[in-house]
């Protein structure tokens, strides 16, 4: 994961805490997961899909319902992204991030959600975060992110205020003394 230093210069970054998808020579993606979205909650974009009706959305398991969606990053953000636990897989739809996290990007997930027999622990993001090849190593070489590894806690809490504390507290940083200046010897 990614937590934004104080010294990030782009505030779409700030305060942020980015699950990192995909990292290659080629690039990266992101998902942040500390940020929800202020103009669509799970039911509306539900509705909005046509993956339910606007009457089944009073209708809705109360564990989907609650489904939190989040602003995932500035880029694409109409587009949805479900980061999921390992128990749910649309063959050739699902990527396999690591042992405990799945991406899918369908409207299948969604209506697999809706029904109830979807992933038993899911967060929905709109949009992503993306970097060119070697940039995102050139914003850590400049103090623009630490990183620190990734857990069910950070990823799927629902509890959004506290993950950016959180992160920096696991790699026993404690938020109040981060500065945004960094050395260099």
């Amino acid at each position: 994961m990614l937590i934004a230093m104080p010294g990030m210069g782009d505030a779409r970054f700030s305060r942020t805490l980015i699950y990192v998808c995909a990292h290659s020579s080629e690039g990266a993606m992101g998902i942040i997961v500390n940020r929800r979205s202020k103009s669509m909650n799970f039911s509306q974009l539900l509705v909005q899909l046509d993956v339910i009706s606007a009457k089944d959305a009073i209708q809705l398991p109360p564990k989907v319902e609650d489904m939190l969606v989040l602003r995932g990053g500035p880029v694409e953000k109409g587009r949805g992204f479900v980061l999921h636990s390992p128990d749910f897989h649309l063959e050739a739809a699902t990527l396999s991030i690591d042992g405990g996290v799945s991406l899918t990007a369908t409207l299948d997930i969604l209506r697999a959600m809706a029904s109830g027999s979807g992933p038993q622990k899911a967060v929905l993001a709109l949009g992503y975060a993306g970097w060119a090849g070697g940039q995102l190593e050139d914003e850590i070489l400049n103090n623009g992110w630490l990183t620190c590894p990734a857990d069910e806690g950070l990823l799927f809490d629902v509890d959004l205020e506290s993950k950016y504390n959180r992160a920096l507290r696991k790699l026993g940083v404690e938020p109040a003394r981060l500065v945004g200046d960094a050395g260099h010897a």
